[in-house]
């Protein structure tokens, strides 16, 4: 066939989607014929293919204004539907010479090559409005991430006014048991929105593209693990926090960052673990390695909650009290993959020290750490 064509047909329109022009007929994509003037326009009413071996042997088309108009002999033409039932277009083939087209073999591969044509078309469609939505997500995302880094950007400095509030009221109050409660209940408080603060600004950070920043030089960490021990202690006076630290060797890491990943997790063993057992914290460093290991007495978590622990803003299911960003874990496991290493979890119920969770690290100057919460 001397001219063939993928064409896109609706109530006034005959467009050239595609062509293979051996006639020179002057169609390339984009062209247009009048739609009255093709016997697609009936294909579109009927839905049915036309094939015309020989024109002026044809008893319904030697007469038709088509083939006279330009000047065929031969033709063919296959509907295009797609996958939802409506009509596209046609598939067809010109010749001004017969050509026997109307055998089997000829008619199948025409039409097996319009199920092709209908099938691709409705993959690109499909591919255009994923595209389309993946970009509103997108955009979605990043204005909520912007204003979460916002928010939590603005919240330090008052956070950081009342925290300075309560620390010069404690001495004032005289020994009085109610503000004394009250100021303590306070500090938790603060202390609970500071952590929650940091959290929101580290996954900003992370998602907006800066990563966790760290600072590292070789340094001791006992005094950092010591002093997040304490602080929990003061905030959490009726818990029993048991630590082993032997600490011996420098360790090349970001101070603060193993503070706050050291935090964050004994915060969480302290917040899901039972109140009348003690928590279990051990660390050791070796050859520059640091291992650290926190456990707590509490409900094995279920496989389907281990497999999320460590995304963002997945909470499991905790009590209404104990609701929060579910960022912590996730907070973690970023600082210790920025330092090289990585962070697990194991939960065991039969275990001596029925661990909610346990973490590792490892890397080549700062290897181990391991965190049950």
């Amino acid at each position: 066939m001397g001219f063939a064509a993928v064409a896109r047909v609706t109530e006034d329109r005959w467009v050239c989607c595609a062509s293979r022009d051996h006639l020179n007929f002057g169609l390339s994509p984009g062209g247009e014929l009048e739609v009255k003037s093709t016997i697609c326009d009936e294909i579109r009413a009927s839905r049915e293919p036309v094939i015309i071996d020989n024109v002026s042997e044809d008893v319904i088309y030697c007469s038709h204004h088509t083939p006279a108009q330009y000047g065929l002999q031969s033709y063919i033409s296959m509907p295009i539907i797609l996958v939802d039932g409506s009509f596209f277009g046609t598939l067809c083939a010109i010749d001004p010479k017969p050509n026997k087209l109307s055998t089997p073999e000829t008619i199948e591969t025409f039409r097996l090559f319009a199920e092709l044509i209908a099938t691709h078309l409705n993959v690109l469609d499909r591919l255009k409005s994923n595209e389309a939505v993946l970009s509103d997500e997108r955009k979605t995302s990043e204005l909520r991430e912007q204003f979460i880094a916002v928010l939590g950007h603005d919240l330090r400095n008052p956070l950081a006014s009342i925290a300075a509030g309560a620390r010069l009221l404690l001495p004032k109050v005289n020994g009085e048991a109610q503000a004394i409660e009250i100021l303590g209940m306070m500090q938790k408080s603060i202390s609970r929105i500071t952590s929650l603060v940091d959290n929101i600004m580290d996954f900003a950070r992370g998602r907006l593209g800066a990563g966790i920043s760290l600072d590292r030089s070789p340094q001791s960490v006992e005094p950092i693990m010591a002093q997040v021990i304490e602080e929990l202690r003061s905030i959490n006076p009726d818990r029993k926090i048991d630590a082993d630290l032997r600490l011996t060797d420098k360790v090349n890491c970001d101070g603060p960052r193993i503070g706050q990943l050291f935090s964050n997790l004994l915060a969480n063993a302290v917040t899901h673990g039972l109140p009348d057992r003690p928590i279990f914290v051990e660390a050791t460093t070796h050859a520059g390695e640091f291992e650290l290991s926190i456990s707590n007495s509490g409900k094995a978590i279920p496989p389907g909650t281990m497999a999320k622990l460590f995304q963002p803003f997945y909470r499991g299911e905790v009590r209404k009290s104990l609701q929060g960003l579910g960022l912590g874990l996730f907070i973690s496991s970023e600082i210790a993959k920025a330092h090289g290493g990585s962070l697990a979890a194991a939960s065991d119920a039969r275990a001596k020290r029925a661990s909610l969770s346990e973490c590792r690290w490892i890397s080549r100057l700062f290897s181990r750490e391991r965190a049950c919460c």
